[in-house]
């Protein structure tokens, strides 16, 4: 038997106003609000564990968390409503559950989802979820191209440089663009891991093959050359949102 509850904590955040999720000196980060607000209601520090990491202006929705109490938590729901009582408006807690004392945030994760919105052009209103492209873009040929991601493994080409990776090879089973409004375009990503910046790099280089910069073949060259030098300018952090972490032993989190 565990000496302790766990519980996962589903939470959204606009990441404007963050400098990213994970905890760093003389910066407002997610983990260190959400750790404030959560040791105050359980009157001792409590620390949290993230899904993984969301750079400076990148925003999440159903992101993950655990932290670990001895005493076990009676009313959920009413934590729930305390955390979000007491956590600033660009964060905002969905659910708090209880799950088995070895599923963990991040090393349980089987599968992670990221969108990125583009408009084609400037619009105030959304300015700080999308980012903006008004050259013309050929959407047809990035499909083309983001459906070669699907037969890659290594993806160090799109990787930040000098990360601690033990591996970069990743599973891809999702990449597409498809208009969700009049002029805006999303491009969806799943893999079961990914690296950092490799979304932004990612959209980065599909954005030069739809300006017609770089053709298929020259996208494949890219893939393959496994250097981030190689590889197109990182696309802005507004457009990129983190929306699903799968758990295959949890089937509700996203209800």
């Amino acid at each position: 038997m565990s000496s302790y509850n766990r519980y996962f904590i589903v939470l959204d955040y606009s990441g404007t106003h963050f400098c990213g999720y994970q905890i760093q000196p003389n910066a407002r980060t997610v983990q260190e609000e959400v750790e404030q607000c959560l040791s105050k209601l359980m009157r001792k520090k409590t620390p949290i564990v993230g899904c993984g990491r969301t750079d400076t202006g990148v925003h999440a929705k159903n992101y993950i968390a655990h932290f670990d109490s001895e005493v076990a938590v009676d009313d959920l729901e009413y934590l729930k409503y305390k955390l979000n009582r007491m956590l600033p408006r660009d964060i905002y807690v969905h659910q708090v559950i209880e799950v088995e004392s070895d599923v963990h945030a991040r090393f349980s994760a089987q599968k992670r989802t990221y969108y990125y919105d583009l408009s084609l052009r400037k619009n105030p209103f959304l300015s700080q979820f999308v980012a903006v492209e008004t050259r013309g873009l050929d959407f047809e040929k990035m499909n083309e191209a983001a459906h070669l991601l699907l037969e890659m493994e290594d993806f160090t080409s799109f990787c930040k440089l000098h990360s601690d990776n033990k591996t970069n090879i990743c599973d891809v089973s999702v990449a597409k663009w498809y208009q969700i409004e009049p002029q805006i375009w999303r491009f969806e990503m799943t893999a079961n891991r990914f690296l950092r910046n490799m979304v932004r790099a990612v959209v980065g280089s599909l954005v030069e093959v739809g300006l017609g910069n770089w053709d298929l073949e020259k996208f494949k060259e890219v893939c393959n050359a496994k250097d981030r030098g190689q590889a197109g300018t990182s696309a802005k952090a507004s457009g990129l949102h983190l929306v699903k972490v799968e758990y295959p032993q949890i089937k509700a989190l996203h209800e």
